[in-house]
Formats: C-alpha cells, structure tokens, sequence
C-alpha cells in the first residue's frame, strides 16, 4: 500500500531511520544533491535534523511517500524569506530510493507538495537539479518550464563536475 502524506517537525525526527536509509541511497546512486561520497546513513542526520527544525518554524513542508509503511521517497519545498516573494517556494530534494523506483512516486509526491504549496498561498515554485539526471527528465512531463542551464554548477557525489538545470512552475 502506497502513502503519501505530509510530516510535522516531530514525525520528520522520528523518521530520521527511513529519510537516512533514502537520502544514502540516492547519494549512492550518483544524485547530485548537495552531499559528497563515502555518504552512510548516519551521514545524513544533521541533514534530517534541519529540515526537521525548519518545518517545525513554518519555513519548510515535508511529503513523504511510504510504502508497506517504510519510507521511500521524500520532497520539501521551502518558503521564500524575503519580503518581495512571499509567493515563491523552492521546491527541494524530490528523492525516491532505487527500490522504490517505477512506482509513480514522483508524481505523486510533486502533485502533492505542489497542491499543500498551492493552499499556502503560493503561486510559483523553482527548483534546480542536476542536468542529465533522471530526475531532469521527470519535471518536464509534470508541467515544469525549463528554464537554463549552468554548466559546472556543482559536483557528483565523486567529485566530477555536473551542470544544473532550472525549472519553474506556476501553480495555484
């Protein structure tokens, strides 16, 4: 059975575990997404941790996709702080363990998000990832507009360079 639901700053810290277990693996799995290789599990606490404070301060919400009550999958998006964007949110590491992948939990996740996003008031998310990616290839098909790409934006998780490419997405 498939969930997917929101958590609170209290339920993040619980599911420190699972979100660990997902966040390696994808790291693992060469996702450019802000961590270098060798990367464990417990590599990714402080990671969890924050995210955990920033959706308890209003800042962040979390969506997580379980199946059979494991957590596989997980997507933030976080809310602009500057005053001439209260409108904007950043969408943040949509991740979906390889074990996982094939389920449609990307979708549902982003749909998701999109939709709680959209019931806060805001109207237009932005996200960046890294350009080849498997994950480039999802936004498109969820109505994302690619914007640009940056070449050597950041890193691989074993130190090669990768390029980054934009998207926006009206929603609301």
């Amino acid at each position: 059975m498939t969930d997917i639901r929101m958590l609170n700053g209290e339920e993040t810290l619980a599911a420190l575990p699972d979100l660990c277990d997902v966040l390696s693996d994808c790291v693992n799995g060469d996702a450019s997404v802000g961590f270098m290789l060798p990367f464990a599990p417990p590599d990714a606490i402080p990671f969890w941790q924050g995210v955990a404070q920033s959706v308890t301060k209003g800042d962040t919400l979390h969506m997580v996709a379980q199946v059979d009550g494991k957590i596989v999958g997980t997507v933030q998006v976080g809310f602009s702080t500057k005053t001439n964007q209260p409108h904007r949110g950043d969408l943040m590491k949509l991740l979906v363990h390889r074990d996982a992948r094939g389920l449609g939990l990307s979708r549902k996740l982003m749909d998701r998000i999109e939709t709680e996003a959209a019931k806060r008031g805001k109207t237009l998310l932005v996200l960046d990832t890294s350009t080849g990616s498997l994950a480039e290839s999802i936004y498109p098909r969820l109505g994302w507009q690619r914007v640009g790409v940056i070449p050597d934006y950041a890193l691989h998780p074993d130190g090669r360079h990768c390029s980054t490419t934009f998207f926006y997405k009206k929603i609301g």
